[in-house]
């Protein structure tokens, strides 16, 4: 019961910030294709209402190379072009690449660095990645790069932790998690799935190549997904992500609730 009472109380006194409140955001992406998967919609929302929207593509996918012909740097070459023909037709303001080695074949100074790098040129109010607490979520890559925007969230805006990672500071004020359990912030897309689901299967042919059961069931899901997360908030179709506010960041464990 003091619980329930105290988690009340916090939703009020220290709320999660609405999504669509800020003006620059960064999406960071463990892999090509992970950003439009879990959260392409609301990219593409946000670039439509004149949002700054970036993205950061942290490795080169060589290794997702299970439903093509091409491997290695080949595969990664053409995953970067994928990727940039895809950010285009969501919007974004921008992409960039860390060219990590998928696989966790890289350390995670050397992908914590290149992210905070990005953060301190591009200064973004709000950053987006995978939930690094889902209890289902095995990928090193989607743990790692969970873990380094988390952290970084929270050390951002403080000149001298920032310069030991080689970056400028920045206002970060929020974190959202795609690929979460636990949303509590929803952003309604209606009207955006299906440029979504055209980023996804028009352009990430190496990963999706038509016809493959992978696009009936991935479009099954995020179809299924967007309408349940509407019908909770009213609307069509929604994208729901656990954010947390610059003030939730530390020290109050019950925003994680």
């Amino acid at each position: 019961m003091k619980m329930s009472l105290l988690k009340t109380i916090m939703k009020f006194a220290a709320p999660a910030p609405k999504i669509e409140s800020f003006g620059r955001y960064l999406f960071v992406g463990p892999h090509p294709d992970d950003i439009e998967i879990g959260a392409g919609a609301a990219a593409a929302k946000l670039a439509s209402m004149g949002k700054e929207v970036h993205f950061l593509i942290c490795t080169d996918g060589r290794y997702g190379d299970g439903h093509t012909d091409i491997h290695g740097d080949e595969l990664a070459k053409c995953r970067m072009a994928e990727s940039e023909a895809s950010a285009k037709a969501l919007g974004a303001t921008s992409v960039r690449f860390l060219g990590l080695s998928d696989g966790a074949q890289y350390t995670i100074d050397e992908m914590k660095r290149g992210i905070a790098s990005v953060i301190g040129e591009l200064k973004p109010d709000m950053i987006l990645c995978p939930d690094p607490d889902a209890d289902s979520e095995c990928h090193s890559d989607h743990l790692n790069t969970g873990r380094a925007c988390k952290e970084l969230a929270c050390f951002a805006p403080y000149p001298g932790i920032m310069a030991s990672l080689g970056a400028e500071s920045a206002p970060v004020a929020a974190i959202g998690f795609y690929f979460t359990a636990k949303p509590n912030r929803y952003i309604n897309t209606t009207g955006f799935l299906d440029a979504q689901l055209d980023a996804i299967f028009s352009n990430h042919r190496s990963q999706f190549p038509q016809g493959g059961s992978d696009v009936k069931m991935i479009s099954t899901y995020l179809k299924l997904k967007a309408y349940d997360y509407g019908v909770r908030n009213l609307c069509k179709t929604a994208e729901g992500f656990r954010v947390l506010g610059d003030v939730n960041m530390h020290c109050l464990p019950e925003s994680g609730n």
